[in-house]
């Protein structure tokens, strides 16, 4: 593929949640939300509530895009000038999301998850079942994200 090249994704469903845009504080760990899915793909969810928890992938459709390779994470100038493949944060080449979420309940074709923080109506890409091929033990990360993980206001 060259840089010019594209391709399409299609949502598969869309986020539904009190956190509506990016002026409403949050925790993340405090977020309920439902992923409503095209009820097309209802019969892809089966066996999903055998898992806990799942990886969701959204795509960022407020996210405004930057033309920046670098950042200071979470928008905090204290933070060191890191670039934005190496920080979580909105401002990547393509505004994709990712989070691994609590499996709360599964009715119809709805999920109901624990710490999405994605917005009202943000589109869902994809789901896929988070299990132990996905868990890394004590991942190596940078200092300053070690001490940020440790400030209780930070979690």
């Amino acid at each position: 593929m060259s840089e010019s090249d594209t391709f399409t994704l299609h949502p598969i469903g869309h986020v539904h949640t009190a956190v509506a845009d990016a002026d409403v504080p949050r925790r993340r760990r405090d977020i309920v939300s439902t992923i409503e899915l095209l009820p097309r793909y209802a019969a892809a969810l089966r066996g999903i509530e055998a898992y806990s928890h799942l990886i969701v992938l959204f795509w960022m459709d407020r996210a405004t895009p930057s033309a920046e390779l670098t950042c200071h994470p979470r928008g905090n100038p204290e933070l060191p000038l890191t670039g934005v493949l190496a920080a979580r944060g909105r401002n990547h080449p393509n505004p994709v999301g990712l989070a691994v979420t609590e499996l709360l309940e599964v009715r119809d074709h709805c999920l109901t998850v624990r710490r999405l923080d994605a917005y009202d109506g943000t589109p869902v890409i994809d789901i896929k079942p988070y299990d132990d091929y996905d868990r890394v033990e004590a991942p190596r990360v940078p200092a300053w994200f070690s001490a940020r993980a440790r400030s209780p206001r930070e979690r």
